[in-house]
């Protein structure tokens, strides 16, 4: 069973290549790997030039936001399963991607997901964050819930033809993607309690108080387009955070 894994970058050559290498150490032996670069200047098109022979598709020229590169990786996956990796996240180990494919086998689900630790950005073992997802029920949606996005991979026969991010959005398309599948009548779901991946902190969505305003403003737009709540949501959305930092 292929498993893609779409990584998008801008000037990341700092930490892109913890990104690679984390993918490449992957014990699952069918891995494509696709890099969506939007012409970064930062060295990183000499770095992926070094790993050529490892990847998958390559592409670099400008892009109009991140949303709009994933979907030109979604467009390219081949995968029995697709899924992301930022620029700056790493698999916590090797066994990452084989213990999501032990769950895409025993049950193929339509997508599965896991739990995921965010880091210090200098120091990847430092965590400061532990996201654990616990078991997909449809009404935890309108309680705020969702998996962490990092470790969500969707089975490619199960997106709805000219299902992509809505590129309309700048920070919360992922959320809305992930609504857009949960929400679907009869979907079925496999959960990996276990930690796959870390994520440095420093997010979009956190760099400053506009950042904020906007993302929970989009949050709420894919709430009532998937008819999954309101404000409450919102709100218990938000709240959910909080023992996250607590574990």
């Amino acid at each position: 069973m292929k498993i893609s894994v779409i990584t998008v970058s801008y000037n990341n050559c700092g930490t892109l290549a913890d990104t690679l290498n984390s993918v490449a150490a992957q014990s699952h032996p069918d891995v494509e790997h696709i890099i969506i670069d939007g012409g970064s200047k930062d060295g990183t098109a000499a770095l992926l030039a070094q790993w050529q022979q490892r990847l998958g598709p390559v592409v670099s020229e400008p892009d109009r936001g991140i949303y709009d590169a994933m979907n030109k990786g979604l467009a390219l996956a081949t995968g029995d399963y697709i899924g992301f990796l930022n620029a700056d996240d790493v698999y916590a180990d090797p066994s990452s991607l084989s213990r999501l494919h032990h769950a895409m086998l025993a049950e193929t689900p339509d997508f599965c997901y896991g739990d995921l630790v965010y880091v210090r950005p200098n120091d990847l073992d430092h965590v400061v964050r532990r996201w654990t997802s616990g078991s997909f029920d449809s009404e935890r949606l309108r309680q705020g819930w969702m998996p962490p996005h990092p470790t969500f991979y969707v089975r490619r026969n199960a997106l709805p033809p000219g299902k992509c991010f809505d590129a309309t959005m700048r920070i919360a398309a992922d959320y809305e993607f992930m609504l857009g599948m949960m929400t679907r009548p009869g979907i079925s779901a496999a959960y990996v309690p276990e930690v796959l991946v870390r994520m440095r902190t420093g997010g979009a969505s956190n760099r400053s108080l506009g950042a904020l305003w906007r993302k929970s403003r989009e949050d709420l737009r894919a709430m009532r387009r998937h008819r999954v709540g309101g404000l409450a949501t919102l709100l218990a959305k938000n709240l959910r955070k909080i023992p996250q930092f607590l574990a």
